[in-house]
């Protein structure tokens, strides 16, 4: 591994010596590596040795500069990681022994290989746009898309040219979906004039004597009079017909350009390949559409975010539906429910890979696969540890997204060298970026702080949908609640909001709050696939070291009440008055934390599975069960506990128990009434199956088919 540094002509502080002792590497400390310490880059990238450069203002040029040297390895051979340094901490107001475990977190952190690769979503793009809006402006912006993109415009009113240069589509949309490369177009055309056979000669909008006809070639038929002057001067093309039945259309595009006031997709997240300009937006975001058109023609490929299992799903059991986390936070639309099927669906084109359903999952049925939860909890061991391997202490992370997120992060650097009232990204937060900030959630955040963390901060800019920030909310206040429980004093957790530049301001004084209390000896498990798993891990590291715990058992809480909405931990309480022990809600449980005993009439629970989905609640004929979200700290939630018993009920005729007392009177209740249970008939409803086939045999009161 070769590291280069450079201190940016002497503008910010770098400790060579203790940055390479934390690594592991002789460091040497350029001052201007781009310009005149060039060719000790062009040494660097002759080595087939991993190479580091910290700077990514110059990125570009190190790159070409990499290709132009003679014997450098090529690049997609062995590539560069470029890191931040200079506005992550460089320009902080704090000096170099300060920074320097930040900075030596961040070159560690830049070495670690790429995530695994995963299967890809394929998109597929011949060009074929179409544009829905005014015939002018669909006209106009057509003609600069020329030569690139195969357009069509569906006319929304408006005053088209007189030349024919593109198909134009008219009527009544009744619904656009799909993604690039598959959009469908379904709208129903009723309007006298025949767009395919009209020759736009113009004779019939000249005799409409109450100027019903436009120029986009469609007649208002609330103006028209039905005088049928356009009727007449059509004769010979014959393109328009009054009283022509409804035409259903259907019709496929790459491309979709919406120039309306209200858009096709309401979704946070539209579509790839849809593309919303409204009427009063500015020419930049017009040119903005163009450009990004233009380049959406070939094949597109990206990472499938996100692996599903079935099994554990909470969503669903018997057409009954209990968590519809992943299914309401989706800001795409690309999760849609199945109940009869007992699944959820999520369209891999639609997906966006933002996580948040991975993050409310309570169970880990869908999880985030690029990168996988594996490779992220690497990244945060070695965050975490170089930063205290190099004296840092009271870490705390700043999570934010890889696009919007370090753009602001950057900002808010480069603005505290420039406004000495600003200090700029502190010491101790080590900026994390990540594809999207709500693909992480409270098994991270809770496993960051048993592994020494003492605070993590949420970057959330205008990327994130409203729905994510409830959730990210929600999430904090169940892990602030268990922190709190257990006697880490402070605050842990805090989301943060910086739409733009103007914002930095509220950014810099948010991050400068005291530190958290966290463990005094930090965790080295790793992440785990499994949610639950590294949920678990956590916890049971944090539940070693709580302050609150550390005193005599008289004074131990017995459990932390945790808030309802986002908890994915909690009990279930079981009205024995009104359970039956059907057994529906074992079932019904995706998460197996509730049992039956076989041979026994009991219900058992194991707390410590519970996902607090409320499927056992929703599927309970009797409605016995209620949620009781609370972390349970007794070791006794890893164990199965019973949680109702009955006395069983032998049958009337062998004695063989075959359900319980409570079962047998309530059907027996229900059913007395009855006509068909009358007599003897409602004597076998106490006899086990056995005995009941027996009985209809061999008594005398039964009529048979040969006694007829």
């Amino acid at each position: 591994m070769t590291t280069l540094i450079c201190n940016c002509n002497r503008t910010m502080p770098l400790d060579g010596e203790a940055l390479g002792a934390a690594l592991g590497e002789t460091l040497t400390v350029h001052t201007t590596l781009c310009r005149r310490e060039a060719p000790a880059f062009q040494r660097a990238t002759r080595s087939d040795a991993d190479l580091v450069v910290a700077c990514t203002q110059e990125s570009r040029l190190f790159t070409e500069l990499s290709e132009q040297t003679e014997g450098a390895v090529p690049l997609d051979v062995r590539p560069i990681h470029f890191v931040n340094l200079r506005e992550t901490g460089g320009w902080s107001r704090e000096n170099a022994r300060s920074t320097t475990p930040k900075m030596a977190a961040l070159l560690a952190a830049a070495r670690l290989p790429e995530p695994d690769p995963v299967p890809t979503v394929t998109y597929r793009s011949a060009g074929r746009l179409l544009i829905i809006g005014p015939l002018d402006q669909a006209e106009a912006l057509a003609a600069s898309l020329e030569g690139t993109l195969q357009v069509s415009i569906f006319a929304q009113g408006g005053a088209g040219r007189q030349e024919r240069r593109y198909p134009v589509l008219a009527g009544q949309i009744q619904q656009l979906s799909g993604w690039l490369g598959a959009f469908k177009l379904s709208w129903s055309s009723s309007n006298p004039i025949d767009l395919d056979l009209c020759t736009r000669c113009n004779a019939c909008v000249a005799a409409c004597p109450e100027g019903a006809i436009g120029l986009d070639y469609q007649i208002d038929l609330n103006a028209c009079k039905s005088h049928r002057d356009c009727v007449r001067v059509c004769e010979a093309p014959g393109a328009i017909q009054f009283g022509r039945d409804a035409v259903e259309h259907e019709e496929t595009f790459d491309l979709v350009l919406d120039l309306r006031a209200q858009p096709a997709f309401t979704q946070h997240a539209l579509p790839q390949g849809y593309l919303h300009v409204a009427p009063q937006a500015a020419a930049s975001a017009t040119l903005d559409a163009v450009l990004k058109l233009r380049e959406m023609v070939g094949e597109f490929e990206k990472p499938r975010f996100f692996q599903y299992k079935q099994k554990i799903c909470a969503h669903a059991r018997n057409e009954k539906v209990g968590c519809n986390a992943c299914v309401d936070i989706c800001s795409a639309s690309a999760i849609s429910s199945k109940p009869d099927r007992q699944l959820i669906e999520v369209n891999p084109h639609l997906c966006v890979g933002c996580g948040a359903c991975t993050t409310v999952c309570p169970t880990g049925a869908l999880t985030y696969a690029y990168p996988s939860a594996p490779h992220q909890g690497k990244h945060l061991r070695t965050l975490l540890q170089t930063y205290a391997k190099a004296g840092g202490k009271n870490a705390a992370l700043l999570i934010h997204s890889q696009e919007q997120g370090s753009r602001m992060v950057n900002d808010w650097g480069r603005a505290a060298m420039l406004d000495k009232s600003l200090h700029g990204v502190p010491a101790r937060v080590i900026p994390w970026p990540v594809w999207h900030t709500a693909s992480l959630g409270i098994e991270v955040w809770l496993s960051a702080i048993a592994a020494g963390a003492s605070q993590v901060f949420v970057l959330a800019t205008h990327e994130e949908a409203p729905d994510y920030l409830r959730a990210l909310r929600e999430q904090m206040d169940v892990a602030e609640a268990i922190l709190q429980g257990l006697g880490y004093e402070g605050e842990h957790f805090r989301l943060l909001q910086a739409r733009d530049a103007r914002d930095v301001a509220a950014l810099d004084a948010a991050c400068r709050v005291p530190a958290a209390q966290t463990v005094a000896k930090p965790a080295t498990f790793a992440l785990m696939a499994d949610k639950r798993a590294s949920l678990d891990l956590a916890l049971d590291h944090l539940l070693q070291q709580a302050p609150a715990l550390q005193v005599e058992e008289a004074r131990r809480p017995a459990a932390i009440a945790l808030p309802a909405a986002g908890s994915p931990l909690g009990s279930v309480v079981v009205d024995n008055d009104r359970c039956t022990l059907c057994l529906s809600c074992v079932s019904a449980c995706p998460a197996s934390a509730l049992l039956d005993m076989p041979g026994q009439p009991q219900l058992r629970f194991t707390e410590k599975n519970c996902v607090q989905c409320g499927l056992c609640a929703s599927t309970c004929p009797e409605n016995a069960i209620t949620l009781e979200p609370r972390l349970w700290l007794s070791e006794a939630r890893k164990q199965p506990r019973v949680v109702n018993q009955q006395t069983p009920y032998g049958c009337i005729r062998c004695g063989k128990a075959f359900g319980t007392l409570k079962g047998v009177e309530a059907m027996l209740g229900r059913l007395a009434g009855h006509s068909m249970f009358q007599g003897p008939a409602l004597e076998r409803l106490k006899m086990c199956s056995d005995c009941r086939v027996i009985d209809i045999h061999t008594s005398s009161q039964e009529v048979r088919i040969t006694d007829l």
